[in-house]
């Protein structure tokens, strides 16, 4: 690896280890959309490979997420429920080869997403 792309990988890995809790959870977000995303694309194009290291990918994020969960929280036994319906379906979407089972999960993601990121935003603002 030349040194510019250890820089950069240095970069990714301080920005990382020193981000706020809910700043972790919207990266996290963030990239659970791509791989999503990318996977889709590869199923779609009949990339196989590719399509299976994108939703692995997605797998271990949403099991991280789902791990993460506290019970202390009210909500947690849905999201809970909707962590296993994306695991189960992105493992579906990936062995059955279907993208229409990826883009079921984007479909319930993106909102999610933004969600996270609002709630984000509104405890920053609350803080400052």
């Amino acid at each position: 690896m030349n040194a510019a792309l250890k820089a950069q990988q240095r970069y990714r890995d301080d920005a990382i280890l020193s981000a706020a809790p809910e700043r972790l959870l919207t990266m996290l977000y963030d990239r659970l959309l791509l791989d999503i995303e990318r996977g889709e694309a590869a199923l779609r194009r009949g990339d196989w490979s590719e399509s299976s290291t994108q939703l692995q990918h997605a797998q271990s994020i949403v099991a991280e997420l789902n791990a993460s969960l506290t019970d202390a929280w009210d909500g947690a036994g849905q999201l809970r429920a909707v962590y296993t319906f994306l695991t189960q379906t992105l493992i579906g979407a990936n062995i059955g080869r279907d993208p229409e089972r990826a883009h079921a999960c984007l479909e319930i993601v993106a909102p999610l997403r933004v969600a996270w990121h609002t709630a984000s935003e509104s405890l920053v603002a609350r803080r400052a």
